[in-house]
């Protein structure tokens, strides 16, 4: 890493601001009072690391800053103007997309329409789905930390998991007929943020997550289109076998048969999720593959390498146009 950055950024999803607060440059958070969505700045949720910095927006123009980095929409269009100085505004700015079009899948413009700014696409399936003109735009897959000491992938309990936040609001995208159809059909539950409203299991915190799944045969990714689950990434490096639906950016990751299970056919997912219930050898065998797998793809090393480049590029360039090896999406 170069020179350490002070990067302004939204507190939105709070696992992809843990990995980012790993990268080693300074992660400043505006809060505002009450904390309201987006200005939440460090919640209790993770153990922040010293980094990570809160500034109230009333003394934000005061701070320097060297990278500009929306999450939003909002972010975008108002949050940045509403909270940052007329400087601050003509810093380089990179928007974080971490979704792929809702309206459209192919015909979908980006919001961002300046030229000097950077789209950071974390899949690349979300880059090729996106309309980004002639803004220019990269990719920095997921980076996820390794299971915690102690914990490792067990099975012994003869149940899949699903892990998906807001399920019941979030609907068919996230596959929540899918789950609801798996319920009936094979040992499942379900965890994450509203998954009681559902007949979920509640939200397990963060910290915790990756000893409550070890036990678990294997884990269910039901989802139809949004990003890879950074959930997902994590029980990958579990060694954890998954069963998922064969769509989005999954296929490029994992290979069916080997270190994982896919398709498309909805009627094959409950046999699949029982092969592996009944068989430990074949989910150990799968989640071995899938674990090499994450290694390769998705350490911590390589996104902390990857966002460095993208920081330093942006801080010490002014402009994205001038970023070697970044072009049109």
């Amino acid at each position: 890493m170069s020179r350490p950055l002070r990067v302004l950024t939204w507190h939105v999803h709070g696992n992809y601001l843990w990995s980012l607060a790993q990268i080693g440059h300074e992660i400043v958070l505006p809060t505002k009072p009450g904390r309201p969505d987006g200005f939440i700045g460090r919640t209790p949720s993770f153990p922040w690391p010293d980094n990570v910095v809160e500034v109230p927006v009333d003394r934000l123009a005061d701070e320097h800053l060297d990278v500009v980095l929306c999450q939003t929409r909002r972010n975008w269009e108002v949050d940045r103007h509403e909270v940052l100085s007329p400087e601050q505004r003509a810093l380089p700015c990179a928007y974080l997309e971490h979704d792929p079009p809702r309206e459209a899948p192919t015909d979908t413009r980006h919001p961002v329409d300046d030229p000097r700014s950077l789209v950071v696409h974390v899949t690349h399936f979300n880059r090729l789905m996106w309309d980004c003109g002639e803004v220019p735009t990269t990719v920095v897959e997921h980076g996820v930390p390794g299971p915690p000491p102690g914990v490792r992938w067990t099975g012994e309990e003869e149940r899949a998991l699903v892990v998906v936040n807001n399920l019941g609001t979030r609907g068919r995208r996230v596959g929540a007929d899918i789950v609801e159809r798996l319920r009936h059909e094979v040992p499942l539950d379900i965890v994450g943020m509203g998954s009681a409203e559902v007949g979920g299991l509640g939200e397990v915190p963060p910290p915790e997550l990756a000893a409550f799944a070890a036990r678990y045969r294997l884990f269910v990714h039901p989802i139809r289109y949004t990003s890879l689950g950074l959930a997902l990434c994590e029980a990958l490096m579990l060694g954890m076998p998954v069963v998922g639906l064969a769509t989005t950016e999954l296929p490029t990751v994992l290979e069916h048969g080997r270190s994982g299970l896919l398709t498309t056919d909805v009627d094959a997912l409950a046999g699949l999720v029982r092969g592996l219930l009944d068989d430990p050898d074949l989910a150990a065998r799968i989640g071995g593959a899938g674990r090499d797998v994450a290694r390769r793809r998705f350490s911590l090393a390589r996104f902390r390498a990857d966002w460095d480049r993208v920081l330093q590029g942006l801080a010490n360039a002014g402009d994205a146009r001038h970023l070697s090896g970044v072009g049109p999406g």
